[in-house]
């Protein structure tokens, strides 16, 4: 008996919120860097299921599926978590680019696992996939100004116009180290891409 090829090799997952009022915010990060990711392998992600949006295409042999889950950032879990069972796919094969307030505006950090830290859309995916191990993008968004600012607020606000100019490149890497991810393995993708600015 033939063994089938799965249909799908990766899950390539961006977190933000949905709505034009968020698209420029610190927290819509993720989704950004997805989109270019998409651009760069001319994979359109505007299909609707998994309560998200998303598109497939090939990289290199390997079958991706680019999904931005719909369902506001503090419930990104389900969206991941239907996708990944669709698809069959463990942890390990779920990427997922997301912003980080621990980094400054332009840098990278890529994780092969670990806690939420602290972030709602990484919580809700520990939760609904029941495991840390999926692999990580984290996109430095910059720290608040001071500690009194409210957390919600500072990730819902835009960037400033000299911040833009420093994430934008960064976005551009972070599409990048997704695709290093898949092909050579977090350590490689850790050694090119983290702190980089």
């Amino acid at each position: 008996m033939l063994f089938q090829k799965p249909a799908c090799d990766w899950l390539i997952v961006g977190l933000g919120n949905p709505g034009d009022n968020y698209a420029k915010t610190r927290h819509n990060a993720g989704f950004r860097a997805l989109d270019i990711l998409g651009k760069k392998l001319g994979i359109k992600i505007d299909r609707a299921k998994y309560r998200g949006l998303y598109g497939q295409g090939i990289y290199k042999g390997q079958k991706l599926i680019l999904l931005k889950p719909q369902t506001f950032m503090n419930l990104s879990g389900l969206s991941v978590m239907d996708a990944a069972r669709f698809y069959k796919l463990p942890p390990e094969r779920i990427i997922v680019l997301f912003d980080d307030i621990s980094l400054d505006v332009g840098r990278l950090r890529i994780r092969g696992d670990g806690s939420a830290g602290g972030h709602n859309g990484i919580k809700s995916m520990i939760g609904a996939l029941n495991s840390q191990s999926f692999p990580r993008v984290k996109i430095g968004v910059g720290a608040k100004p001071h500690p009194d600012y409210e957390l919600a607020d500072w990730v819902l606000s835009p960037f400033r116009p000299e911040e833009e100019k420093l994430l934008e490149p960064a976005l551009e890497r972070a599409a990048e180290a997704a695709l290093e991810l898949l092909e050579n393995g977090v350590y490689q993708a850790a050694n090119r891409f983290n702190g980089s600015k």
